[in-house]
């Protein structure tokens, strides 16, 4: 893609934050105008060169870039994405695109009032072995049975990071928009209710956060699946990655490394193996097939993967791709996410 590069005003310098400046930095179709950051932090050498801002208002009225790239915490997306939308930026804004379904819709419609891109940070999207998981599972057919989880171990500096999104996000919210989203793209089907559980394990969190939480969803097709996510240092390392969908006719499942660590951040995307069940049996009652194994050599680390988004969100640009169910999927799975949030809350659950 040819053309004069597009300048990008990048907010919040977390983990995320930092990968996606990095994204910005290597790919010559962007160039940084200026970095945001509320406090002071220490930065890879690639890109200690560039000005850390404190002020993201200020930054972006200064630098008026092309693209304002939002990767701070929860509260604050719907606002800093809104506010950058209506002074004429793109935006690619990290997950949960808010923290309210209200100010989700409020961000997605400023995006459609400016004529503005809007690419919300869902990875697995840009990943080749969930893509190949998804359409394998939806070649199967449904009703689906999806069963995925993701539990962390943390501590110092990770169960810190933990303590801070669960100022105003629960896990089930911050990490389950990633797979809700993907049993949204398998079934295509209508969520009808969705049910929440959560305990609150640590006397570290506020009184009314629960650091593990359960949702389970139905849908308009019969297909139901269940999701778990916990964070903190009294969480096990057993069976803390489980990415399993189950059809009529058979199974499809990501089997991780043997070894593979909670708190290993590749360890979140990396399929490493997927393993293909089908349920057809032969005259004698067996399995007409053995399982189908396939090792997914070569797959894009975390790094690699943000750098996807960043060449998805330059041609999204370029090439004025429609956004438009991009942007209904990304409010949809956190509508999802939220009902849990709020059955947990109440104990009763939420129709959709």
């Amino acid at each position: 893609m040819s053309g004069k590069p597009l300048s990008v005003l990048v907010a919040g310098l977390g983990n995320m934050g930092r990968s996606h400046a990095l994204a910005y930095h290597r790919n010559p179709g962007f160039e940084i105008a200026a970095l945001v950051n509320r406090s002071p932090v220490d930065l890879e050498e690639e890109l200690a060169g560039y000005t850390v801002e404190r002020s993201f208002e200020e930054a972006l009225r200064r630098e008026k870039p092309d693209v304002a790239s939002i990767n701070t915490y929860s509260d604050s997306h719907a606002d800093y994405a809104v506010m950058a939308l209506e002074a004429g930026c793109h935006v690619f804004v990290e997950k949960p695109l808010a923290t309210t379904v209200e100010d989700a819709e409020r961000v997605v419609a400023a995006a459609r009032a400016n004529g503005r891109k809007l690419v919300i940070g869902y990875i697995l999207r840009h990943h080749p072995s969930w893509q190949r998981l998804i359409a394998e599972a939806r070649a199967l057919g449904g009703p689906y049975v999806f069963r995925m989880n993701l539990n962390q171990q943390s501590s110092g500096p990770t169960w810190e990071t933990h303590r801070r999104l669960m100022e105003t996000t629960s896990p089930i919210v911050d990490c389950g928009v990633h797979y809700v989203d993907v049993m949204c793209q398998i079934t295509d089907a209508w969520p009808l209710e969705v049910r929440g559980m959560g305990v609150r394990l640590s006397d570290e969190i506020k009184p009314d956060m629960y650091n593990y939480g359960h949702l389970q969803v139905l849908f308009e097709d019969g297909s139901v699946g269940w999701y778990e996510a916990a964070w903190g240092p009294m969480i096990s390392e057993t069976a803390f990655f489980v990415k399993d969908i189950m059809s009529p006719k058979g199974s499809v499942s990501i089997v991780m490394d043997e070894g593979a660590k909670s708190d290993d951040i590749d360890t979140h995307t990396k399929t490493a193996t997927i393993r293909i069940h089908r349920a057809e049996r032969r005259a004698d009652g067996r399995f007409a097939a053995p399982d189908e194994i396939l090792r997914m050599e070569g797959e894009p680390g975390h790094q690699e993967l943000c750098e996807r988004e960043q060449a998805f969100l330059l041609k999204a640009i370029r090439e004025d791709v429609d956004l438009s169910r991009h942007m209904e999927d990304a409010v949809q799975s956190l509508k999802i996410c939220l009902a849990a949030d709020e059955s947990v809350r109440t104990g009763r659950a939420v129709r959709l």
